[in-house]
């Protein structure tokens, strides 16, 4: 069989941004797309559709710029959260539309990818239990990082005779588990927890919701609309002018370098951005109400949204889940699992839950589905599992050199005293973050442009960072611009650096991963930034240096009030890929 021109892996919002733009660019190309479940969608496939399930954005902000979810087509009305199967219907609908569904695989599962001396990839596949090759010159792994659910051991588990799973599961045992009148216990606080919790009451279930008091707490939930003055949640991180407020490493792409010099390099401007940030958390805090009750009150984020970041999740339930949380319907608990027996779950506090099931939002694995080959490429790829492919002298040089551009992260949440990692794959049990220049290419294969992965980022901008990442991919892949660095490598860290037999170029762009990578252990501590960029307010700005390396214009508004002021959205980065065409790069 011929090598393919390029395999993507994963065929969620990522995946199929990724082959729709490449075959834009390279309309002659053989592709696949390699998916293995049964049905395209990611996260939001077929298996995992229970009932119930929303997204946390409306409609307008969760969808392709090209390829509009129209009312009339879906069913979905403006202000609404858009329901999980009509997701996994749009993604089909996009497919077809852009005439790729010719060139997606389901079932099959991608076991190894080697790299070859000539920079291309041999994968392992297999479907319906029979391996076979794949030989590619190009791949994008766009599983991201919720494609492997973790669930971790139970003392007892082997004697629970229940339903234990992960809540990434959930439609698998709904059946069997969601029963009126049945009592069922939740054991996590991210959203996914309140989701199945929710679920579990609305059906008639009595809720046992455990929040593990060594953990990091429940997650920030805000109503669609927050301030005083009722702004759409989702259009306020696009705001400009409001994600000045946010300290960032990458942030100057934007254009403002002086605004965001005061607010983050001047004691004045730090004392604006503490207060915008106490204004956005007392207000999450008092539309909520958790302090109006004892009940509610153990809901209460522990640690304030500015060291958090895509963890902010919304409240996209039709009925107040606080009320069945007051009424005693959902029953919190801020403890240890300790261990199971029968039908039970022991907790640290003495109380004994009986339970039909035990539902984990525990998380997922960072590692991607697939053993990548030869042996030991995984510390040249940069994953956080591996040695740290960067120089240590220039990783404690970009710390301090982090901490000198924001001195506001220096003074780090308090942690929690009795925290401990669930186990050895989470975020904190991470030697150090991926590191990938502008979170997508390994250093080491950089000038081969054979390699790229989609979907590090965790952020609630999904649609507008797959689409942008799909087009640099693609131009990057087609050779049609290099990748330079914005930052320059100190003189002092380059004398010391054990690099430093690398030219000019190859330094700067090693410095500038290492800013990028390290930022997000200072900036997001109490999020996933130990393990992988963490983005709330710093998506609009990571797009913009993406399309500054494009050549592409980052501020899509006429006038200057609108640049600033006025939401950015999908519907401003219309025709990207036209607008990349045009150019004289082309």
């Amino acid at each position: 069989m011929d090598p393919v021109d390029l395999v993507v892996i994963g065929a969620g919002w990522n995946g199929l941004a990724a082959v729709k733009t490449y075959r834009d660019l390279n309309p002659d190309s053989n592709v696949l797309l390699l998916e293995a479940a049964s049905s395209i969608g990611g996260v939001w496939a077929s298996h995992r559709q229970y009932r119930g399930l929303k997204s946390n954005n409306m409609l307008g902000t969760y969808e392709y710029s090209d390829f509009p979810m129209d009312e009339e087509t879906f069913g979905v009305k403006q202000g609404e959260h858009i329901p999980g199967e009509i997701v996994q219907k749009y993604f089909v609908a996009y497919a077809e539309n852009f005439k790729f569904l010719d060139r997606i695989r389901l079932n099959h599962h991608v076991d190894s990818a080697e790299h070859k001396p000539d920079g291309s990839w041999r994968l392992t596949v297999s479907h319906e239990d029979k391996p076979f090759e794949i030989e590619t010159r190009k791949l994008i792994v766009a599983t991201g990082i919720t494609s492997q659910s973790y669930l971790p051991n139970f003392k007892g588990q082997e004697i629970f005779d229940a339903p234990l799973f992960h809540c990434g599961d959930l439609l698998k045992y709904e059946n069997e588990v969601i029963k009126s009148g049945e009592r069922v216990t939740v054991f996590g606080g991210t959203k996914s927890a309140w989701d199945a919790a929710y679920a579990c009451a609305t059906a008639g279930m009595k809720v046992d919701w455990i929040i593990r008091e060594s953990g990091h707490g429940p997650c920030w939930m805000a109503p669609p609309y927050v301030t005083p003055l009722k702004k759409w949640l989702e259009k306020l991180v696009t705001t400009r002018f409001l994600t000045w407020f946010s300290p960032c490493i990458w942030g100057e792409a934007d254009g403002y370098s002086r605004v965001r010099s005061f607010l983050h390099g001047t004691w004045l401007g730090r004392k604006i951005v503490d207060a915008f940030w106490s204004v956005l958390a007392d207000d999450v805090i008092q539309l909520n109400g958790y302090d109006k009750h004892s009940e509610t009150k153990k809901l209460k984020p522990w640690v304030s949204p500015f060291w958090i970041a895509s963890s902010l999740s919304i409240l996209n339930y039709p009925t107040n889940i606080f009320d069945l949380v007051k009424d005693g319907t959902i029953t919190v608990h801020v403890a240890e699992l300790e261990h199971l027996s029968e039908h039970t779950v022991h907790l640290s506090t003495g109380d004994d839950l009986p339970t039909s099931a035990l539902i984990c939002s525990t998380g997922w694995r960072c590692t991607p589905n697939l053993k990548f080959l030869p042996e030991g490429i995984d510390r040249e790829l940069g994953f956080p599992w591996s040695t740290d492919p960067l120089d240590e002298k220039m990783i404690k040089a970009a710390d301090e050199e982090i901490l000198r551009r924001f001195p506001r992260l220096v003074d780090q949440p308090n942690p929690n005293p009795k925290y401990h990692p669930l186990n050895d794959e989470s975020e904190a049990a991470a030697p150090h973050p991926f590191r990938l220049a502008r979170f997508m290419i390994p250093l080491s294969t950089i000038k081969e442009r054979s390699l790229a992965f989609m979907g590090i980022p965790m952020t609630i901008n999904t649609a507008l960072l797959a689409q942008t990442q799909a087009l640099w991919i693609s131009a990057y892949f087609s050779d049609k611009f290099t990748l330079t660095s914005t930052e320059r490598c100190p003189p002092a860290v380059r004398a010391a650096s054990d690099s430093k037999d690398e030219d000019d170029a190859d330094l700067d762009l090693a410095w500038e991963t290492t800013l990028h990578s390290e930022f997000g252990k200072f900036r997001y501590p109490a999020g996933f930034g130990k393990r992988n960029p963490d983005f709330v307010f710093d998506a609009i700005p990571y797009v913009d240096l993406m399309l500054r390396d494009l050549g592409l214009p980052t501020e899509r508004k006429k006038g200057v009030l609108a640049r600033a002021f006025h939401p950015y959205g999908m519907e401003d980065y219309k025709g990207l890929v036209d607008e990349w065409k045009a150019t004289k790069l082309i």
